[in-house]
C-alpha cells in the first residue's frame, strides 16, 4: 500500500468514528473537538448512522434530566445520595466524558426541567425553582423558592413529573395511589369504587403557575383525570398542547382470573400517549384500552368482561403501545443533527415491565414515533435497544440498565438516563 493510500484509509477511519459536537469547549454545533462514540456504542443497538457513549457511570438512581445550552447536565436522582438529591455534570474538555460533578438539593424525586431562566425540580410533595445565570448555573443552590407544596404521596405511583407550556403554566403529575380504585387495592375479585375517591387529588395532572411561591391543590387547576399514573410528559411545541404517557393497570387475571387468561393479563391494557387539553378524562379506572381489539373497554372492577365497551367520552389515544412496558420518559425532538424524519418527533423512554408472567418481561428501550403538525404520522419503531443486556428478561431484576429520562443537548444529541446503575448515555448521529 502506498503512503498515499494508507494515510487516507487512516483518514476514512478517523472520519468514520467522530460525532457532531455537543457542549464543553468551543462552540456547539461545530466539530471543533470531536464527540468519540463508545466502541461497543455504550451496549446499544441503534439506526444506521448513530453512535453511542456513556457520558458518565455509577450515579445511582438516576430519573428525569436536564441539559443546559452549553451541554452541561442536571440530574434528579431518586433518592438523596451524599446529601445531595439534584447532580450538576460538567464535560469541561469536550470529549463527551462528564469530568466534573457536583450536587444541591436534599429532596429525592423525579421531575426536573430548564424553562426561561428557571431549573425547576420536584421532591414526591412539592416543587421547588432555582434560579440560573446567563450560563444556566443555578444561582440559589441551597435557598430555591418552593413554588408547590403538599401534594399526596401514599407511595404508589408517588413521582411528580414535570412539564411547562410558553404562557408560565407548570404542569404536574400526580399519580394514583391504587391500581384499580377497587374497594381493597389488588385484591382477588374487589370491586371499584364509583365515584373513585383518588381522582379528587391524585390520577391526573395539575396546572400551576410557574412564578407563584407555596400553591396546594387550592391554587391550580385539575387539568387532566383519569390518568393512573404519567411519569414521561412534555409540550409539544408545534400542537402547542401537552402530551402524556400512561403507566395502564395491572393485574387482570390475578384479580379476574374468570375473565381473563395470564397471557391477556400480560398483553393488556396498552400504554397511552394521549394529547390532553383542560378538562381531558382519559378514562381511568373505569375504563382500559385494548390494544389488540382497538377499543376502550369497561374494566372487570366496574362489570367488565373483556367484551363490553365503555369511555365514550373519554379521550382516545393518539398511540397505543403494548402492555406494561412502563413510558417513564416523553421528548419531542426539535433538534437540526439527527436526520429529517426525527424533526419534532417524539422519543419515548420505556423503562420495562414487572408483571407479563408467563411472557418474557419487556420494554427496556427508547422508541420513536414520527410526527406532522404535532400528530403522529407514522408507525412507532424501536431506535435505542440493549439497555437490559442480552439476554431475555424474566424478571426486571435480571435488567442491567433501565431507560427513565430523556433530554436534549444543544445540538441536538439524544440524552438517556439509566435509573438502575446511574448511567447517562449520549446518542450522536455521525457527523457528515
Amino acid at each position: 500500500m502506498s503512503k498515499m493510500l494508507m494515510l487516507a484509509v487512516i483518514a476514512t477511519a478517523s472520519i468514520s468514528t467522530s460525532y457532531a459536537y455537543t457542549g464543553g469547549p468551543g462552540k456547539p454545533g461545530t466539530t471543533e473537538t470531536p464527540v468519540k462514540t463508545d466502541a461497543d456504542n455504550a451496549g446499544l443497538k441503534l439506526p444506521t448512522g448513530f453512535g453511542a457513549l456513556r457520558a458518565i457511570e455509577g450515579l445511582g438512581h438516576t430519573r428525569h434530566i436536564a441539559v443546559t445550552s452549553s451541554g452541561e447536565i442536571y440530574v434528579k436522582l431518586d433518592r438523596v445520595k451524599d446529601g445531595k438529591g439534584i447532580l450538576f455534570l460538567q464535560d469541561t474538555n469536550g470529549d463527551g466524558k462528564i469530568d466534573k460533578q457536583t450536587g444541591f438539593g436534599n429532596y429525592g424525586g423525579t421531575g426536573i426541567v430548564i424553562k426561561d431562566g428557571y431549573l425547576y425540580a420536584s421532591s414526591n410533595t412539592e416543587v421547588f425553582r432555582y434560579k440560573l445565570d446567563a450560563k444556566q448555573h443555578v444561582i440559589n443552590m441551597e435557598t430555591p423558592e418552593k413554588i408547590i407544596t403538599g401534594l399526596i404521596d401514599r407511595h404508589q405511583h408517588e413521582s411528580k413529573s414535570l412539564a411547562l407550556d410558553n404562557n408560565g403554566n407548570i404542569y404536574v403529575n400526580i399519580g394514583a395511589y391504587s391500581n384499580s380504585c377497587q374497594e381493597k387495592d389488588r385484591s382477588k375479585g374487589s370491586m371499584g369504587m364509583k365515584p373513585c375517591p383518588v381522582l379528587d387529588s391524585a390520577g391526573g395532572i395539575w396546572q400551576f403557575k410557574a412564578d407563584k411561591a407555596n400553591q396546594t391543590y387550592g391554587d391550580g387547576v385539575h387539568y387532566a383525570s383519569g390518568l393512573r399514573n404519567v411519569v414521561g410528559l412534555d409540550w409539544n411545541q408545534q400542537q402547542n398542547q401537552l402530551f402524556v404517557m400512561q403507566h395502564g393497570r395491572d393485574q387482570l387475571h390475578d384479580l379476574f382470573p374468570d375473565l381473563y387468561t395470564e397471557k391477556q393479563s400480560a398483553d393488556l391494557p396498552a400504554e397511552c400517549m394521549y394529547a390532553v387539553k383542560k378538562g381531558s378524562d382519559c378514562g381511568w379506572p373505569y375504563i382500559y384500552y385494548d390494544p389488540e381489539q382497538h377499543k376502550k373497554m369497561l374494566a372487570p372492577e366496574y362489570g367488565g368482561d373483556g367484551i363490553k365497551t365503555a369511555g365514550e367520552g373519554a379521550e382516545d389515544p393518539v398511540v397505543a403501545f403494548p402492555a406494561h412496558m412502563a413510558p417513564n420518559g416523553l421528548l419531542f425532538y426539535t433538534g437540526t443533527q439527527f436526520p429529517e424524519k426525527y424533526r419534532n418527533g417524539a422519543f419515548i423512554a420505556f423503562h420495562g415491565s414487572w408483571n407479563r408472567t408467563p411472557e418474557d418481561q419487556a420494554g427496556y428501550f427508547v422508541v420513536f414515533v414520527p410526527f406532522k403538525d404535532g400528530k403522529p404520522s407514522g408507525k412507532w419503531e424501536v431506535f435505542a435497544d440493549g439497555f437490559a443486556g442480552p439476554a431475555p428478561v424474566k424478571s426486571p431484576g435480571q435488567a442491567l440498565h433501565r431507560p427513565c429520562g430523556l433530554a436534549q443537548g444543544p445540538d441536538g444529541s439524544l440524552y438517556v438516563s439509566d435509573d438502575v446503575k446511574g448511567t447517562i448515555y449520549r446518542v450522536v448521529y455521525k457527523a457528515k
